[in-house]
Formats: C-alpha cells, sequence, structure tokens
C-alpha cells in the first residue's frame, strides 16, 4: 500500500493478563502454540502491502524486541522502510514514559513526518485477527475521511469493555461512547484508525496541549473529532478478539480447537508469520491419547492430551492429563499429574501426581478477584510445583517459585503463591 506508515502500539503493560505480563509485554505473550499476539498485526501489515511499520514500545520489551529482532520472518528487513523499534527516550527538552496512546504518537512525530506517507494506520499490538487493511485504506479514501475507525460487532455482555459507536446509515459516526455501563449497541472499536497525516498531526498537537487530557486515542481523541472532522466507521465481520483478559485469552485458544475455526490459521493465502525455531518434529508414545488438541514441534507426548493447545518443547510423561489448558514452551509435566483449565507459562516443572486447576470451588483470587474469577489457574514461567500438590482455581503462582513457597501439599482456590523472596517491581 504506496504512501502509508503504520504504526502498532505495543508498550501496555498487560495487568489485566496477571503474571503472564510479569515479565514480558503483552504483544509478547504467547498464543496458538507457536505464535505471539503481535505477529497477528505484523502479518496483517505484511499481507496489506504496508512496508514501512513503526511499533512503539515500553513496558518490559526485552522479549518483544527479540522476537522481532530485524523483521526478517515478516519481510520487513529492509532498505527505505521495513521495521523500527521505538521506545521511550530522554531528549534535550523533555523526557518522559508515554501517558497513552495517543502520547505515544505524539513523542514520535518526528517519524510520521519523515515518513511522506498520506495516510497513518494505528494499530493495537495486542489483538487476534486477520485483515486486509487495503480494503479499509481504499474506503476511507473514497470516502474522503479525516478519519476511519475499525469497528465488530461484540456479544452485548462484552460492550462495556470497549469503545461503543453509533453511525448513520453511511457509515458516518455520530456518536462515541468510550467504556459504557449501560451500552446502547454493539458496535465497537477494534482499535484500529487511518488519518490522513496532517489531520493526525494536527489532533495530536492540541491533545497534547490539553492538560485535562488522558492522551488516548479512544478517550481523548475521537470523541473531539465527531462533529468537526469526516470520521467513518468500516465495518469489518471476521474473526477477531482482544485478548486482554486470561479468561480471553483462553477462550480465543480454545477456539482454534472447533472442528471449523472461526481463526483460520492454516489459510495459505494469509498465513500468520513467526520467528520459526530449529525444533524437531513432535513425538507420542505409545500410550499417548492426543484429542482435540493442537501439538507444536518439539513436543514429546506419552499421556493424554485433550482439548488443550501445547507450545514448543512440552515434554508430558505417561499417565499425566492435560485438559482445557494452554502449555507454554518448555513445561515438563511428570507422570500422573493433572492439569485441568489452566494456563502454564513457559519452563514450568509440574511434579508427579501434583493437580493444577484441582477441585470445583469456583472463590475468586485473593490478589486480582476481578481478573480471576473464572476458574482458570495461571502458573508463572519457571515455577516448580511441587510432587503431589493439590492446586486449586482462580490460583496464581508467582514466576520462578520453587517447593520453598508452598507452605502447604493444598493452595485452596482463590490463593496466591509467591516465592518468599519475590517482590513486585
Amino acid at each position: 500500500m504506496n504512501r502509508v506508515v503504520a504504526l502498532i502500539l505495543a508498550g501496555g503493560r498487560g495487568e489485566r493478563l496477571s503474571i503472564l505480563c510479569e515479565e514480558r509485554a503483552k504483544p509478547a505473550v504467547i498464543f496458538g502454540g507457536k505464535y505471539r499476539i503481535i505477529d497477528f498485526t505484523l502479518s496483517n501489515c505484511v499481507h496489506s502491502g504496508i512496508q514501512r511499520v513503526a511499533l512503539l514500545t515500553q513496558y518490559r520489551p526485552r522479549s518483544l524486541n527479540a522476537h522481532i529482532g530485524i523483521g526478517k520472518p515478516w519481510d520487513l528487513d529492509r532498505m527505505g522502510g521495513g521495521i523500527v523499534l521505538l521506545q521511550p527516550y530522554e531528549g534535550r527538552y523533555s523526557s518522559d514514559w508515554y501517558r497513552g496512546t495517543a502520547d505515544a504518537v505524539y513523542h514520535n512525530l518526528y517519524y510520521l513526518e519523515e515518513s511522506k506517507a498520506d495516510q497513518a494506520l494505528i494499530l493495537s499490538g495486542d489483538h487476534i485477527y486477520q485483515m486486509q487493511y487495503n480494503d479499509m485504506i481504499a474506503f476511507h479514501r473514497d470516502k474522503g475521511a479525516d478519519c476511519t475507525v475499525g469497528l465488530v460487532n461484540v456479544p452485548l455482555e462484552e460492550a462495556p469493555r470497549y469503545g461503543i459507536l453509533e453511525v448513520d446509515s453511511q457509515n458516518a459516526i455520530v456518536a462515541f461512547h468510550e467504556k459504557p455501563k449501560e451500552p446502547r449497541g454493539t458496535l465497537a472499536s477494534m482499535g484500529i484508525y487511518v488519518f490522513d497525516k496532517d489531520v493526525l498531526l494536527e489532533k495530536l498537537a492540541q491533545d497534547a496541549a490539553s492538560p485535562g487530557s488522558t492522551h488516548d486515542f479512544g478517550r481523548d481523541i475521537m470523541p473531539t473529532m465527531l462533529g468537526r472532522y469526516r470520521v467513518y466507521g468500516y465495518r469489518f465481520d471476521g474473526y477477531w478478539r482482544d485478548v486482554g483478559t486470561v479468561q480471553a485469552l483462553w477462550e480465543a485458544n480454545m477456539d482454534l480447537l472447533a472442528d471449523v475455526p472461526g481463526l483460520n490459521l492454516y489459510d495459505e493465502s494469509h498465513p500468520v508469520l513467526t520467528r520459526s525455531q530449529n525444533r524437531p518434529p513432535a513425538r507420542s508414545g505409545p500410550r499417548a491419547q492426543i484429542m482435540r488438541s493442537i501439538v507444536s514441534e518439539g513436543c514429546i507426548i506419552n499421556g493424554v492430551i485433550h482439548n488443550s493447545v501445547l507450545s514448543r518443547g512440552v515434554y508430558v510423561e505417561e499417565g499425566a492429563v492435560i485438559e482445557d489448558s494452554m502449555i507454554f514452551d518448555d513445561c515438563h509435566v511428570q507422570r500422573a499429574a493433572h492439569i485441568n483449565t489452566s494456563i502454564l507459562d513457559k519452563e514450568v516443572f509440574v511434579g508427579h501426581e501434583a493437580r493444577i486447576g484441582w477441585g470445583y470451588d469456583l472463590t475468586p483470587n485473593d490478589e486480582e478477584p476481578d481478573r480471576l474469577n473464572t476458574g482458570i489457574t495461571v502458573v508463572g514461567s519457571r515455577a516448580r510445583i511441587p510432587a503431589s500438590a493439590r492446586i486449586g482455581r482462580n490460583c496464581k503462582v508467582y514466576p520462578g517459585c520453587g517447593a520453598e513457597a508452598f507452605s502447604d501439599d493444598t493452595v485452596p482456590s482463590g490463593r496466591t503463591v509467591r516465592a518468599p523472596a519475590y517482590s513486585r517491581v
């Protein structure tokens, strides 16, 4: 797509993803066994012919930066374009962390001004979907719009999580309600914006000078444009998921296991590109059972896997059972262990006969009752679950916990386990 620059917002803390974002940015969280969340947005850019991409990072970017590298997996390692990583920096006149999505772009205006683009495509790096952005850009140009917002219908019960918009018969946006408690519709913002560059520069300057602004596109930029600029909504009817919560991330992975998934990872015309690893093929033993599951390369399965997504290098011993769960890279599940409705981060060790996601008590988590309350237990990276331990539902085990963190063999539902010397930063 000629004369379009994409700016991907990838600096959020991801607090609603709990300890999965304790050591990484949200876009770097593993998805679907072999991908990172950011892969979907980057792949969409490449398949849409957008070859100039800026990734705006901030919170714990190490894992994300290592994954992106110079952009080779997405063919973005090129002269005169390609991908560039933009992080907060200290300058002669000012230095600060990004204070919001609009502020992140404002602090990198030089990149936008030097791009010589006609339009700027503002994207979120934490959504799962496959989309041709050039169709939306063509719609924007045909309408003579100053700004176009990507729209998708969401279930009414989920609408309070999003910016909800109202449009007229020509798809011009007439009202914008940011996370309404009682939504009047289900047409939600996808966090995708096409701006004419000059309009975006003008609005960002106005927002930066506004003392009461939170410097957010949805909360501050969009409402002030209605009635003053030509703002349209572009409807998208494909699969789209905001995986910003533990429940949403788990559900989106379980969606992949349907007979006909809404998200087609096997579409050769729109492959999801990612950084590959040199892993051997997955292998199953003589008593292994694998049912309705994704098992990635490098896995060795001797137990029972049902309705689960296993990332690379997972080793499951004989007699172990994994159900309705996500298991990240290089976890080791010993014999006769049982994991149910849980998410295990990278390099977790589960001792023999341990139980994770045990019992039927759905007491919300003591630290995050509003985020961990649907029965999913989350175990942080490199934790070691002792043999015969019983860990209930809605539990949270911090990264790096060893046997000394478990004062009792049973962790009741809703409890949190952290290493004795661990402190959050």
